[in-house]
């Protein structure tokens, strides 16, 4: 079983913590643990920090300093707030939103671009809303040109033939742009004041923004960004936004290997890693439900992981050996508008009156962020642990177990899938350098035999072979002389 540290979003619930570890282990994975995407950037910057502290100061120890981790990707946002000192990264906040990114900004656009094909064509208008293969060719351009906004202050967008004979040519400047998406970058900026809050860390107590993620790259954030710390931070962009989260990754994943001895791995700067300890927090409040659904918080929100604590309880009937322990997740005072995380019962409880009996409720947090709970009354000594599941939707351990099997059992299947997959992303990897040629030349038979191509790559090429897939490839090939591999 090969060994990996996986990383997520920040605001991953413990639910989807361990559904990832299951992911891991189904896949043939040993997952020694799960960090936060925004901590592995840190982790990932910290190196690189360490390493120009000790050139530049003669391996003097690095002063104590506060980042500011802003991790805007596709999909999901993350901001972490870390304190730095020497090989020391502790995670004072964290905070983000899982719904913001990227797609939220093409889709803007989108929606912009679909009232103005509506003022021009009705028809074309019903007929783009009523055909992915349309709605897709769209949403390519609006990405290209999104992409085209982080150098130029205006792109074309255009796609011919969207449907039937309806050519789309529009102009987007990047002040139109900022105009579509400024409620959703003042939600990112928002998010990064909330969390400094939550770190108690003032403006001028940071030292260093790092920026992570594909959609970092827009203009208007990163000036907002630096209009926020008052002009006096320069972003730090030395981390490449795409590969920081990998690389941070990597960098514990050695750190686990060798227990910080060196171990002779060959990674780049595994010289300064050596003495490198990560303390990352829990993005979610750990409770349990009292009488009256209130929700009693054991582990509060952003608590150092790995944690232990504890709280004493009692009955709220008389006579009573029985007590449900409900776990909760989040900031509510109320249990309904928080997530169930799971339930179990101790029996043998001390039979007395109200309050006299005395349950202690233990919450043991690792360094994944996966809980564990137990309770032990203090006179009889009766005790209930639980390994908290998932309501819904979470694989047991023989669930588990069967799809372990069922991968070695279907290996040469996936292993052709996976040929597959990997073929379709060279192959979309050689259109983009082709087309962005190509377009270049003003020739519209090739752009459009192009677009074809990347057509059938987005929306037919699931159901298709994989030799259908590389005779696709040859036309690149033989067309256009760029190898497909």
């Amino acid at each position: 079983m090969k060994s990996a540290v996986i990383t997520v979003p920040a605001h991953f619930n413990n639910q989807q913590r361990q559904a990832t570890k299951d992911a891991g282990r189904i896949a043939g994975l040993d997952v020694k643990r799960i960090i936060n995407e925004p901590t592995a950037a840190a982790l990932s910057y910290g190196l690189h920090a360490k390493k120009e502290n000790d050139a530049n100061n003669g391996g003097a120890k690095q002063a104590k300093t506060n980042v500011v981790i802003f991790d805007l990707g596709g999909g999901t946002f993350d901001v972490s707030v870390l304190a730095m000192d020497g090989g020391v990264f502790e995670v004072k906040a964290t905070g983000g939103d899982t719904h913001l990114g990227g797609e939220d900004f093409d889709n803007a656009v989108m929606a912009w671009l679909m009232e103005h094909i509506k003022g021009k064509s009705a028809s074309a208008h019903k007929l783009i809303k009523d055909s992915p293969r349309a709605q897709s060719r769209l949403r390519r351009a609006v990405e290209n040109g999104k992409r085209g906004l982080s150098s130029a202050a205006s792109v074309e967008i255009e796609v011919d033939s969207l449907v039937d004979d309806f050519n789309l040519n529009v102009t987007l400047t990047r002040e139109k742009f900022e105009e579509l998406n400024s409620v959703l970058f003042k939600r990112c900026i928002d998010t990064v004041k909330d969390v400094m809050a939550d770190a108690d860390c003032k403006i001028d107590d940071v030292s260093d923004i790092v920026l992570v993620g594909g959609s970092t790259r827009i203009p208007c954030l990163q000036a907002s960004l630096f209009e926020m710390f008052n002009g006096r931070i320069e972003l730090c962009k030395s981390v490449h936004p795409d590969e920081a989260v990998a690389h941070g990754a990597a960098v514990q994943g050695y750190i686990l290997s060798t227990g910080g001895t060196g171990g002779g791995h060959d990674l780049a700067g595994a010289e300064n890693m050596t003495d490198l300890l990560l303390l990352d927090v829990t993005p979610l409040s750990l409770g349990i439900e009292l009488e009256g659904k209130q929700m009693s918080t054991l582990i509060k929100r952003n608590t150092p992981i790995p944690c232990k604590k504890t709280r004493t309880y009692t009955t709220v009937d008389d006579w009573q050996t029985e007590i449900d322990v409900v776990v909760y997740e989040g900031e509510r005072a109320h249990v309904d508008a928080n997530n169930k995380l799971g339930s179990f019962v101790i029996s043998g409880v001390q039979r007395a009156k109200q309050g006299e009996p005395k349950v202690d409720v233990t919450f043991a947090l690792d360094a994944n962020g996966i809980l564990q709970v137990s309770a032990r009354d203090q006179v009889t000594g009766a005790e209930a642990r639980a390994e908290i599941k998932a309501e819904k939707g979470r694989l047991t351990s023989d669930d588990i177990d069967k799809m372990i099997a069922d991968a070695e059992q279907y290996r040469a299947k996936d292993d052709e899938l996976n040929e597959k997959v990997d073929y379709k992303t060279a192959l979309e990897e050689a259109l983009f350098t082709v087309q962005s040629k190509v377009g270049e030349t003003n020739k519209p038979n090739e752009v459009k035999e192009l677009a074809d191509l990347m057509d059938w790559l987005e929306l037919d090429s699931d159901s298709a072979s994989l030799d259908e897939m590389k005779k696709r490839g040859r036309i690149i090939e033989d067309t256009w002389g760029f190898i497909v591999q």
